[in-house]
């Protein structure tokens, strides 16, 4: 903790040999001048104003500008300076002439300039705590011997002041020392609301923090997130951009690009390194202002030596407020920029006095000599101090008439002090003094400081605008400002227009606001622009306001600023991408070139097996059709049917029905086909096997045998399905993985049957059994003579048949990860079987149709033999054969080729009769 020290464990003579020994200057006061060590390097100035009364209060204005060159004081400040100090003996004019506040009591003032330097303000502001300092004299003696005479100093039981921040830090550290209360009328600085450090300083003025906070709202308002800081170095601009930045830390939403701070004796170029500092981050062209109107004036001219007119977007503190001196001759480079200031009004009553001031009436200011010089711009007398100047002054010139006359803007600030300082001590007074005319004993004798700081923090009144005044716990005024923004009009004149306001709350009048590109859009201030909808922000390291913009692909689309999530699997983004819509459902329609040339292939199909059916029953009883056995002829046409027919189901829009119907007849029609062509190869081969035995015809060869064989092998087909129905009942699914496209846009859900590719393989398995088998028997009766029933038409088929379904397998399963596979799969699928069933139906029926329907010559009964006959005869057929291959060009014995020739157009008709 810092180490501190009070009079109370301190002797008064310590603390005034410290104090003595710290300034060197502090001897006992007995002229109201001083005069520099130098004379030439300065003109003499009056260093305070005495006012007489009961009680007195101090006064710290800066009259003059800091000096340069080691000088304490520079120019005089004729706004800043004599305004406000004016201001303060008007209001205590007023009070001591108010009946009603601190009736009998007058009020005296003790008044300090403090040259606008902190270090010469605190070397001033030991003039107020002299009172409470024993002095020792016993050391001391006169030229004659005699001890000295000390001038009783003033006892000031409060101040007024100071105006900058920094100067109130450094007095507010000496004066709670001594216990007495001090009330700014311009210091902000937040670190003045530190009730531990500051606890005997109070304010009329707001402080910075909400100065801070308001600014904030104001860049929060124009959807500004990236600017920069400048700052005057000392307390108030480096206290004032600090809560800034705290608040935008706390807030989130504003980042800082840059903090600069402008050092109290800059060198040459500071400021144009500033404003190319500043360009570094050119995004930031906002710019928040904690700085004094001369730092203010100098940031403007290097930023239009720079050409930078019209690139920064000035937002100024109330240092900078609505005053005329630092935009003068920058009005363009100024223009736009936002500026704020606590809420004011001038006060007419000062205006009707300040105008009536004279040198003649105004004596008590020992610094008025020196405005009526530097306002009317001439001399006084051979000493007047502007010694460059030949114009004499008359006395007779009037302010506000032979001169321009504004009211300075915490003229209001300054008299609130002085009267919240007066009824602190009204009620104080009625508290110690009730009923006493005048100061009782209790006051009169000594004013306890903390005592009066209560008082002060508990007073509640309308000020001398008729604005609230107020203390909270800390010594702060509650927070109302205006909000200023310098405009050029159309007629060129430029001026601060009120647009808003902030009492805690912002209001503020966009639609008020000009800017200097002519564009009513509010400028932007931002390291990155907004994301497009559809895009997430990737935020940069270290800099939450800047981002990269990166979209939301695939099935991705923006929850958030910040975050992208998948759509649910049935779904897919928007167009936009910032929601997610259901993926549409497709399914096979007839008119799609995939269904087209299936449905072509199944309606010829079946129209040609209907002729076959049509024209077999109509010749039903002749020898033909007889000869192919009727039966399992209309079983296997009815196969070759079904096999059409089941184009038309896989092509239907699936339902519950559609799905049933597929399970149960996608293979039945194979296996109607294939178990009537197996039992018909399976009875020509034991035939043939038992021919070579013995004369006895095999069993079940008969047509009711060989009906019970094929309906037993279809059996075991539906017996599956239902066991498949039973297990897995049919249903519908949509399946959105077969077309789910890398482009969303591009992706479908699938409408169809859930029938599996391993469910498909086992419905097809038992026809594909069957068809092998068939095969199988097709090559064992490959010797069978091509007069001898069907052996080689239906071995023919079904070797063609195992070629196309070959063919089937890489096609189907090949495709199984292609977007186009419920077309591909659904068109191989339809057409093998179109196909399997035209081999069939052209290979074993067509040739018949063509014999019955234009060669009914051929169409005639033959003579029946027995079935030893047939099977000789089907013997030599085998052996003439045999002999015909070893023999060169085929010759035989005359004999044996007579023989065969003569049974061989007698033994089809037996040999299938026989099979009837």
């Amino acid at each position: 903790m810092e180490a501190q020290w009070s009079p109370a464990s301190c002797p008064s003579s310590t603390i005034f040999l410290l104090l003595a020994t710290s300034y060197t200057w502090f001897l006992p006061v007995t002229s109201p001048q001083r005069v520099p060590t130098d004379p030439q390097a300065a003109p003499e100035y009056a260093h305070s104003i005495r006012l007489d009364g009961d009680i007195i209060l101090g006064g710290l204005f800066p009259v003059h500008t800091r000096g340069d060159r080691g000088t304490p004081c520079g120019e005089l400040k004729k706004e800043k300076g004599i305004h406000r100090l004016e201001a303060m003996m008007f209001a205590i004019d007023l009070i001591n002439k108010d009946p009603e506040l601190l009736p009998n009591i007058t009020l005296g003032a003790r008044i300090l300039d403090t040259c606008s330097r902190d270090t010469y303000a605190l070397e001033q502001s030991l003039t107020f705590v002299q009172a409470l300092i024993e002095r020792d004299g016993s050391d001391v003696r006169c030229a004659n011997g005699d001890p000295p005479i000390f001038t009783k100093p003033d006892k000031i039981v409060g101040v007024i002041g100071a105006s900058s921040s920094s100067v109130s830090i450094m007095v507010a550290n000496i004066l709670r020392l001594f216990k007495i209360p001090q009330i700014s009328y311009a210091s902000t600085a937040p670190e003045l609301s530190d009730n531990s450090r500051y606890d005997f300083f109070s304010r009329v003025v707001p402080p910075d923090s909400y100065q801070a906070q308001a600014m904030m709202d104001i860049v929060t308002a124009m959807e500004w997130n990236y600017v920069s800081t400048l700052a005057s170095e000392g307390n108030y601009g480096e206290s004032g951009v600090e809560a800034f930045i705290q608040i935008s830390r706390e807030t989130g939403g504003v980042c800082i690009a840059q903090s600069l701070k402008i050092p109290r004796e800059p060198r040459p170029g500071e400021f144009d390194k500033i404003i190319k500092r500043l360009l570094e981050t050119s995004n930031a062209r906002a710019v928040i202002m904690f700085a004094n109107e001369d730092d203010i004036r100098r940031v403007l001219d290097a930023a239009k030596r720079n050409n930078q007119t019209g690139h920064f977007l000035w937002v100024g503190s109330d240092s900078w407020g609505s005053k005329i001196s630092p935009v003068i001759g920058q009005e363009r480079v100024a223009e736009g920029a936002i500026t704020i200031l606590p809420k004011r009004a001038s006060v007419d009553a000062f205006d009707r006095y300040f105008r009536s001031r004279s040198l003649s009436n105004n004596r008590r200011n020992v610094w008025f000599a020196e405005f009526w010089e530097e306002n009317f711009n001439c001399k006084l007398g051979m000493h007047g101090r502007r010694p460059g100047i030949l114009k004499k002054c008359t006395g007779l010139e009037k302010v506000g008439r032979d001169s321009s006359y504004e009211q300075e803007g915490k003229v209001q600030f300054v008299m609130d002090a002085v009267y919240a300082m007066a009824h602190a001590l009204h009620r104080m007074h009625r508290e110690l003094c009730y009923g006493y005319p005048g100061l009782c004993p209790r006051m009169a004798n000594n004013i306890d400081g903390k005592e009066l700081l209560g008082h002060i923090r508990a007073v509640k009144f309308n000020g001398s605008a008729s604005t609230p005044v107020m203390f909270n716990e800390n010594g702060d005024a509650p927070g109302r400002y205006d909000i200023f923004q310098y405009q050029i009009t159309n007629r060129s004149a430029a001026e601060y227009r009120v647009i808003g306001s902030w009492t805690n709350k912002l209001h503020l009048k966009v639609e008020a606001m000009r800017w200097r590109t002519g564009d009513p859009s509010l400028p932007a201030s931002v390291c990155s622009m907004p994301c497009r909808t559809g895009e997430r922000k990737k935020v940069v390291k270290g800099a939450p306001c800047c981002w990269h913009c990166e979209r939301c692909e695939g099935y991705y689309f923006q929850v958030s600023e910040v975050a992208c999530e998948m759509c649910p699997y049935e779904m897919r983004p928007d167009s936009n991408r910032t929601g997610c819509v259901p993926i549409p459902i497709i399914k096979l329609e007839w008119h799609s070139p995939w269904a087209v040339f299936p449905v072509f292939i199944s309606m010829l199909g079946i129209i040609a097996t209907s002729f076959v059916i049509v024209t077999f029953v109509r010749y039903n009883d002749t020898p033909i059709v007889r000869a192919s056995g009727r039966e399992m002829s209309y079983v296997l046409l009815t196969g070759i049917f079904l096999c059409y027919a089941i184009t038309f189901l896989m092509i239907a829009t699936p339902d519950v029905g559609v799905c049933s119907l597929r399970r149960i007849f996608l293979g039945l029609g194979m296996c109607f086909s294939y178990a009537a062509l197996l039992t018909k190869t399976n009875r020509i081969h034991r035939i043939f096997e038992q021919g070579k035995k013995s004369v006895t015809a095999p069993r079940f060869i008969s047509p009711a045998s060989q009906l019970v064989i094929t309906f037993s092998l279809i059996s075991v087909q539906l017996l599956g399905v239902f066991v498949w129905f039973a297990v897995d009942p049919p249903h519908i699914v949509v399946d959105y993985g077969e077309q789910r496209t890398q482009d969303p846009m591009a992706a479908r859900g699938v409408l169809k049957c859930d029938i599996s590719d391993l469910s498909l393989i086992c419905s097809l398995g038992y026809s594909i059994l069957l068809m092998v088998t068939c095969t199988v028997y097709a090559i064992k009766t490959r010797g069978v003579p091509e007069t001898f029933n069907e052996a080689k038409p239906i071995g023919f088929t079904m070797y063609t048949t195992c070629i196309i379904w070959l063919a089937f397998i890489p096609i189907f399963f090949g495709t199984s990860q292609s977007a186009e596979r419920m077309y591909i799969q659904t068109t191989t699928l339809t057409i093998s079987l179109s196909l399997s069933a035209s081999v069939s139906l052209g290979m074993l029926y067509m040739p018949k149709v063509y014999i019955i329907l234009f060669h009914p010559e051929q169409n005639v009964p033959k003579r029946k033999r027995s079935f030893k006959a047939i099977v000789t005869a089907a013997t030599m057929s085998g052996k003439l054969s045999q002999k015909g291959g070893d023999r060169p060009n085929g010759e035989v014995k005359t004999e044996l080729c007579e023989s065969m020739e003569t049974n061989s157009r007698t033994m089809p008709s037996l040999f299938n009769e026989g099979g009837n």
